[in-house]
């Protein structure tokens, strides 16, 4: 009788100990893989799709790279590049910035990030999708099965980018 009365509590301690790790994992599923981006709906109401704005943005293995290129409301064109690191979990995504480059399309140098920075942003859950901001000042995500919506409101202008699962 004892014997069953321990391993029921052990189970029940293996169990709490494993379901945050197996959480972790099923998010990182969720994220991993190759993403493209659709579309672009910037704040006047005007819509872009590729060639006037492409990118792509791969999670894989705790790697994060992604690249954008678009044309600034004047014409001009611009970019980012980023490598970063990421952990997810339950509730926190955490990355940290290996490299950056970015052109804003106004004519300024290029700015580069090398800093090693590591932020954390809290993530939230609601049905069958979950959301968090991205660190270092870029777009908030909303993950839904093969679905990634992107809405920034800083340093890289104010839009809403649509994004697709790459099969």
């Amino acid at each position: 009788m004892q014997s069953y009365t321990w391993s029921s509590k052990a189970a029940v301690l293996i169990a709490a100990l494993l379901l945050p790790l197996f959480c972790s994992l099923a998010h990182a599923q969720e994220l991993e893989g190759n993403w493209k981006l659709v579309m672009r709906k910037l704040s006047d109401g005007t819509t872009q799709v590729p060639r006037a704005i492409l990118g792509a943005n791969t999670f894989h293995n705790g790697l994060r790279i992604v690249i954008v290129f678009w044309h600034t409301p004047e014409g001009k064109p611009a970019s980012v590049s980023e490598i970063s690191t990421y952990k997810i979990s339950e509730t926190n995504y955490t990355a940290t910035m290996l490299f950056r480059a970015f052109n804003d399309g106004s004519g300024k140098p290029t700015t580069y990030d090398l800093s090693g920075a590591t932020e954390n942003t809290p993530v939230t859950h609601e049905g069958g999708r979950f959301s968090f901001a991205l660190p270092f000042g870029e777009p908030s995500v909303v993950f839904e099965g093969d679905k990634l919506t992107a809405t920034a409101k800083g340093q890289f202008g104010q839009f809403v980018d649509y994004w697709e699962r790459v099969r």
